[in-house]
């Protein structure tokens, strides 16, 4: 079987690089969730577009580029995560950042607990959260995309919640629909 020769006169190429420049920022604000480092997240995106590249003479026909980025970047971030197992951390403190009494303070210390929140879930919590709430994938999505069962999806976002409630108390009435009742 004969590879097609992938050219900068090849269509294929040219519709890689539209999508690499149009999609990228998209793509580094998922890997910044799936990862809580900016590096690591240039990183991860990097790596994933590198694997779509190598894959353009299967996706060329049909154009799926983002979907075989994102799912490569998701089936990467599961292996670094199986490969280290180290623990995370944000370095230093950031909360002398914020400007007190504004409303954009308020926003940016919200954004820190995050981040120090999803910080303390594992790889693979992260992961199923990112999914299911930023990109708003469906539980039998997700699976598809990490490589496991819906019930697996389920019990770590379960427990990933729980962990958020524990760690970070102070999200919470962020979470809470307006107007106080649940």
């Amino acid at each position: 079987m004969m590879r097609k020769r992938i050219g900068p006169e090849d269509p294929a190429e040219a519709d890689f690089c539209a999508f690499v420049r149009a999609r990228t920022p998209a793509l580094q604000r998922t890997a910044f969730l799936l990862t809580g480092d900016r590096h690591l997240a240039e990183d991860l995106v990097q790596d994933a577009l590198a694997r779509t590249h190598r894959a353009l003479h299967r996706l060329a026909d049909e154009g799926h580029f983002e979907a075989y980025t994102r799912t490569a970047m998701y089936h990467l971030h599961i292996r670094r995560w199986r490969r280290t197992r180290l623990a995370e951390s944000l370095p230093g403190e950031l909360a002398d950042l914020a400007q007190p009494d504004s409303d954009h303070a308020g926003r940016v210390d919200l954004r820190i607990s995050l981040h120090r929140a999803l910080a303390q879930l594992t790889r693979r919590q992260r992961a199923v959260l990112v999914l299911r709430f930023f990109e708003d994938r469906t539980e039998a999505e997700a699976a598809d995309l990490l490589s496991c069962s819906v019930g697996t999806i389920k019990s770590q976002t379960s427990k990933a919640l729980a962990r958020l409630r524990t760690v970070a108390p102070e999200l919470l009435p962020a979470a809470e629909p307006k107007g106080g009742s649940r």
